[in-house]
């Protein structure tokens, strides 16, 4: 029997995707499942691609069906079951053998995991996969964590299984150890602005314009053929435009409004405070997954305070959308900037512009916006992304409307966390003198904590009779 090239555990549905996907792209592959049912009924139902999959009962059986040195890729749950998968593989598996972590691992697991490799083998990586179901089986934006030469062992695979732009690989070498988890979180928290921002748009069309579902449909399909174009905004049509098959209203009306998470935006939030890099349009959009899930005390809220306003809102949809613009910018700059954040504390020398190129393709947050972006970074990847000539132009001409939007959503009552957010924060980036001297002077007045003179005397305390506490 031919030895397989590469191996997969886990036949859920994102790793019978890739494997499927493996097997399509020309690489004999070994599977295995804990339920053995399972991992021969994935040959059975595999068709044409069925002779690329050799199915195995046990553990032994996979490591054995792979060619030396082994790769296996791991699609478990994050925590314990990767552990526990690496406990088992450990003793079955050479030194030079690798195991590849592609779920959504929090990043200080795949450093331990790296760190305990290197001392007793296998070697082991943590790789981000996004783009969903659609994106595993015909091409996922991946991004890679581990030692650089096992990156080179296994990328003619994963070249050749990611998503392409224009016929480049959206899959890349991130850096070390966590450096693919990192980036892949920062993904993940990008995607949750990027949803939230959509979905208060939504809301003003539908509670502050009064916008039916097939309107704010056809408004996200024009809006997808300008600056916005991007899989997220593409969907949102789609979306909108569906009608549910029990009721015959649109499908978005028959849904409730309590959102899910799986946590890694909530992780990207935790080690954005741990590297104080600001990312409130992300922390806002974590904020509103958590506060969608209170239904009970938001109806209590409703009824104490009244519901806000159905329709008024005073804005335009041109101004709304170059709200939408201008949020959409801004909360990317923010995750480039705790990337880089990152690469600074870790001394992880990832590369922003590539960044920028896997996720063109394949993820769930691509968008034409992407390729500029690349560009941008190319320039200057220390260079903070609004600051770029080609998107300080496009928030010129956009913060205008972001500003028309929030002031008619808040005396409207519609609440725009990540879009306000996100005004702030550029608000405070393009003021020079901030009011942060009034804070140094309090912490001196309560805690002797001195600050800086604007004059560079030495004197870094006030005339204040010192009343800490």
């Amino acid at each position: 029997m031919t030895q397989s090239q590469i191996g997969l555990i886990g036949l859920g549905t994102m790793g019978a995707m890739l494997a499927l996907n493996i097997a399509e792209k020309g690489f004999p592959i070994a599977v295995w499942n804990r339920t053995v049912a399972v991992t021969h009924g994935f040959k059975a139902e595999a068709g044409a691609l069925a002779e690329k999959i050799t199915p195995c009962e046990t553990l032994a059986d996979l490591v054995a069906a792979i060619k030396p040195p082994r790769a296996i890729i791991l699609m478990v749950p994050a925590g314990q079951a990767v552990d526990d998968m690496i406990a088992a593989l450990r003793p079955l598996m050479a030194a030079d053998d690798l195991i590849i972590d592609a779920g959504n691992a929090l990043f200080h697991d795949t450093d331990r995991r790296s760190a305990e490799a290197a001392v007793q083998g296998p070697h082991f990586m943590g790789i981000g996969v996004s783009g969903g179901e659609e994106g595993a089986r015909h091409g996922p934006a991946i991004m890679g964590g581990g030692l650089r030469s096992d990156w080179d062992l296994v990328a003619p695979v994963l070249n050749a299984i990611a998503a392409k732009y224009k016929g480049a690989p959206c899959a890349d070498y991130m850096g070390p150890a966590g450096a693919g988890h990192f980036v892949k979180a920062v993904h993940n928290g990008i995607e949750y602005a990027d949803m939230q921002m959509i979905a208060e748009g939504y809301g003003v069309m539908r509670d502050g314009l009064g916008m039916a579902a097939a309107e704010i449909a056809e408004t996200f399909n024009v809006w997808n053929q300008g600056p916005l174009q991007s899989y997220l905004i593409e969907i949102s049509g789609e979306v909108a435009a569906a009608i549910d098959t029990h009721s015959g209203k649109p499908m978005l009306d028959m849904i409730l409004d309590r959102a899910g998470q799986k946590g890694t935006g909530r992780w990207t939030v935790i080690e954005a405070q741990h590297l104080a890099a600001t990312i409130p349009a992300i922390e806002a959009a974590v904020m509103a997954r958590n506060l969608s899930s209170r239904l009970e005390e938001r109806l209590a809220g409703e009824a104490v305070f009244g519901a806000a306003p159905q329709v008024g809102a005073n804005v335009t949809l041109t101004q709304l959308e170059q709200a939408m613009i201008a949020g959409k910018i801004l909360c990317y700059a923010q995750g480039f900037a705790l990337i880089s954040a990152a690469s600074k504390a870790f001394d992880w020398p990832m590369p922003l512009p590539e960044i920028a190129r896997v996720w063109r393709e394949g993820c769930i947050i691509r968008s034409s916006m992407l390729n500029d972006m690349a560009t941008a970074l190319t320039d200057d990847p220390a260079r903070n992304l609004m600051l770029a000539p080609f998107f300080a132009d496009h928030l010129k001409a956009t913060h205008g409307g972001l500003r028309q939007v929030i002031a008619a959503g808040a005396l409207s009552g519609l609440p725009l966390p990540a879009l306000a957010s996100g005004l702030a924060w550029f608000d405070m980036m393009r003021t020079g003198r901030s009011t942060a001297n009034m804070i140094q002077a309090q912490r001196d007045f309560f805690g002797a904590h001195g600050f800086e003179r604007i004059d560079g005397l030495a004197d870094k305390h006030g005339p204040w009779s010192g009343h800490g506490i």
